[in-house]
């Protein structure tokens, strides 16, 4: 018979959590720690358990002098490692997280702490290089470290305002940060090249009061632009930044960094937001409408939102900054929770771009085809002046070469015979692709009228290169899109094809921008179609040079929509507004919490039927999957895994039906479906139920 050890002599008891995706198993389980284990079976460290007869990895909670639990507990089996890897901090974070979003803690914790790697663990210590490179910059960071944890009292002076002296508030929020404040501030950010300056400044700031810093940007190109300016501005060594591009090993030593202290400001993607920074003064997030802040992975967390939960436990200072402005950034505001931080009038007119619309009247008097071409005389007069002195910028919604095509006679636009998808043509020459399962294609109307032809319904930037290349012989054309992005153009005479989000930059900024197909950005069957088509628009037009240096932009747009307005007069704030304004009068997000159930229609009944619902609660649906109007908007890729997800094993399809409640339910709505899931885990009912709480699309 196998001895049992002797059980630790001071706190014999740690709190695991263990990694379990089970909602009826989403709590801290006792186990008892054996005196070889005492020293090493530390709060935050990684140990494996046994449990349900398996062996399970986990993090030590807590120790406790006794268990509440009735019966004998089980050891833990082994420390896999003595370094505390989860903080308090974050493991309440993460705890708080889960239960904003209906999800369990395990699932949070997998977002938070990355993979062991144990040679980065094992390596003292040593910072890292900053993604600029920085491979010598060691010394200076261990410098910085010391720095840091000397505290306030041995922070260096505050920065002065620079360009934040631009905003009337701006010097007054530096101020703030540096004296140990937590000001919060969303942040209308004036159009050209020094918003990562400007972050790099109010980081400086919060670090003169001996506070940390995190800043989450949506990806790696402007994590570059960054890292750039943060090492102007605090130097080499003194940050680190994380992304997903970087290998598990360097991410895992950099994240070490943070968690041992020796740097105090993070930077990077989404995952950032749960970066371990100790004494946690500021976080910043850059346009959060990108929807590559929002984790695709259970529970479907927004990276904006676990750093509004953070700075709201640990009181540190918010910057939530962009050039355009979400309905949620607007709501921060109106409930007064965070004050405006913007530009006077006169000084947005000097840095933004002119921006004249495809449609205005102007324009119509002197070319009646602008209302119709796709290419009208506005936009190539205005891109061949623009081009004697640099780049021009076109901006196309959409890669490839035609996105989506019709039958030539007729009009009907043409899908695909197995799934019904839309039909693209990839290239010159090449057969006619479905864009969900890559079927082949003949060339034939659906509606039967006998043509054999086809006709543009969307072009994209490989057929838009074309049509450019020919309207401007001896120019080069460059392209942007898809996996070949650009960082930076040179600033030489140039046209430039970019599809949004991939717009590289040029120095001294482009001459000019054409924004090709606003329609069919306006036009998707979205909630956020107009917040995000004024997004994409201005995030390319802030790349522009300023209106009185001779910086043009031209919308290929009807002027009269909101969007497009807002634009013209470089107002995001007011779009956002009116935006959460009209929210309010139907029921959408932000202005009402939201779940939507995705399963079989039996299974969601069911799980309705067995919890309490908020008072007030309304359900809505159900829905079927397979036919959500992203589809026939020619969103491709959207649909395409919305089709997938649109059937359960055995071929039933999905329903979806949506909960809404008012702001201040949320919480007990999650709390109410969380419960309802556990209870069906519980009793291992086989119909799969997706709970997502706040979804960006509800339509």
């Amino acid at each position: 018979m196998t001895r049992r050890p002797a059980p630790a002599a001071e706190s014999p008891v740690a709190r695991v959590a263990v990694d379990v995706p089970l909602p009826h198993l989403d709590r801290l389980f006792d186990y008892l720690v054996p005196q070889s284990m005492a020293g090493s079976a530390v709060p935050g460290c990684r140990v494996r358990v046994r449990f349900a007869g398996r062996l399970a990895d986990g993090f030590v909670i807590e120790r406790a002098a006794a268990s509440d639990r009735d019966g004998a507990l089980a050891y833990l089996h082994r420390v896999v490692s003595p370094e505390p890897v989860l903080t308090g901090e974050v493991a309440g974070l993460a705890r708080a997280v889960a239960d904003h979003y209906g999800g369990t803690l395990a699932d949070v914790l997998r977002l938070a702490v990355p993979p062991r790697h144990a040679a980065a663990e094992k390596g003292g210590g040593a910072i890292p290089a900053t993604a600029g490179g920085a491979a010598g910059a060691r010394a200076e960071a261990g410098a910085a470290g010391a720095r840091a944890e000397a505290g306030p009292a041995a922070a260096s002076a505050a920065p002065p305002p620079g360009p934040w002296a631009r905003y009337p508030a701006g010097p007054a929020f530096l101020a703030a940060l540096a004296a140990g404040r937590a000001p919060r501030a969303v942040w209308s950010a004036l159009p050209g090249p020094e918003w990562p300056g400007e972050i790099a400044l109010a980081a400086a700031a919060a670090a003169a009061a001996g506070r940390g810093t995190i800043v989450v940007v949506p990806d790696a190109r402007d994590l570059q632009r960054l890292t750039g300016a943060l090492e102007q501005v605090i130097g080499r060594g003194a940050f680190v930044s994380l992304s997903a591009g970087l290998g598990p090993a360097e991410r895992y030593r950099r994240w070490l960094a943070a968690l041992r202290g020796q740097v105090r400001i993070v930077a990077g993607t989404r995952s950032a937001a749960f970066a371990p920074v100790a004494r946690l003064g500021l976080v910043v997030v850059w346009d959060d409408g990108d929807d590559l802040h929002a984790e695709p992975r259970a529970p479907y967390p927004h990276a904006r939102d676990v750093l509004l939960i953070r700075a709201h436990r640990c009181g540190a200072a918010v910057l939530l900054g962009g050039f355009a402005q979400t309905a949620e950034a607007a709501q921060l505001l109106d409930t007064g929770w965070a004050r405006p931080l913007a530009a006077p009038r006169s000084t947005v007119r000097a840095h933004a771009p002119l921006v004249t619309a495809q449609g205005e009247d102007a324009e119509l008097a002197r070319d009646a085809a602008a209302r119709t071409a796709r290419m009208p005389s506005v936009a190539l007069r205005t891109a061949r002046a623009a081009l004697a002195a640099g780049p021009v910028l076109f901006q196309v919604p959409r890669t490839g070469y035609l996105a989506a095509v019709a039958c030539r006679r007729c009009g009907t636009r043409i899908r695909c015979d197995r799934c019904a998808g839309p039909v693209a043509l990839p290239g010159q020459g090449e057969p006619l692709t479905c864009g969900w399962c890559g079927a082949a294609q003949a060339p034939s109307c659906p509606a039967g009228c006998g043509d054999a032809g086809i006709r543009a319904l969307a072009t994209g930037a490989r057929r838009t290169a074309e049509e450019l290349g020919r309207a401007f012989p001896g120019v080069p054309v460059r392209t942007s899109s898809g996996a070949s992005v650009l960082a930076e153009v040179p600033p030489t005479p140039a046209i430039v094809i970019a599809t949004p989000g991939a717009e590289p930059v040029a120095p001294g900024g482009y001459g000019a921008a054409i924004l090709l197909d606003g329609w069919a950005m306006l036009g998707r069957a979205s909630l956020l179609a107009a917040q995000e088509a004024l997004r994409r628009w201005m995030n390319a037009a802030a790349l522009v040079r300023p209106g009185p240096r001779g910086g043009r932009v031209v919308i290929l747009a009807d002027p009269a929509p909101a969007a497009v307005q807002a634009l013209i007069r470089w107002d995001a704030a007011t779009h956002a507004a009116r935006d959460l304004a009209e929210r309010r009068q139907l029921g959408f997000p932000p202005a009402v919490r939201m779940a939507a159930l995705t399963g079989e229609e039996s299974a969601i009944r069911d799980l309705l039927a067995s919890v309490t619902l908020p008072e007030g609660a309304q359900v809505l649906g159900p829905v079927a999957v397979g036919s959500s109007p992203q589809a026939e908007a020619g969103r491709q890729a959207e649909a395409g895994r919305q089709a997938e997800a649109g059937r359960q094993a055995g071929g039933t399809p999905a329903a979806r039906f949506l909960v809404r409640v008012a702001p201040a339910a949320g919480s007990e709505l999650a709390a109410a479906l969380r419960a309802g899931l556990a209870a069906r885990s519980a009793r291992k009912d086989p119909r799969p139920v997706r709970l997502q709480v706040d979804p960006a699309e509800v339509i």
